[in-house]
């Protein structure tokens, strides 16, 4: 069990960068793969970018392939997203969900633990 809060969102103009923090609360946070999820209005909650519990593992959403970067350091319990050339289509809450395993997944309903999620709009 552990408890993740995200922070970084905000406003960002189109072509802008931004980088979002998922920092979790609890022990073990090393042993749980780590995914960013968004959600826009009238859209489904969809797969942003996944991270393995040491980090070697990155998997990335098409929509944000090339231009996002996931990372961590299990030292201080968080996880980033980086995403750069921001554009309006990327306008959506983010969450971080996470799940003890040594598995990394993109879908939704595999991840246990979830933020309560940060707004991020991108203005054009």
């Amino acid at each position: 069990q552990v408890q993740l809060v995200e922070s970084g969102g905000g406003l960002v103009q189109a072509g802008g960068s931004l980088r979002l923090s998922c920092a979790a609360s609890g022990l073990s946070f090393s042993t749980y793969v780590v995914g960013w999820f968004r959600q826009a209005p009238g859209k489904e909650r969809e797969f942003v970018a996944g991270i393995s519990t040491s980090g070697t593992q990155k998997i990335y959403a098409d929509s944000v392939k090339g231009r996002s970067a996931i990372f961590r350091d299990n030292a201080k319990n968080t996880v980033y997203l980086e995403m750069n050339s921001m554009k309006s289509e990327d306008t959506a809450v983010y969450y971080c969900a996470a799940r003890q395993n040594l598995l990394l997944m993109r879908s939704t309903s595999y991840y246990d633990q979830w933020g309560r999620g940060t707004q991020v709009t991108v203005s054009s």
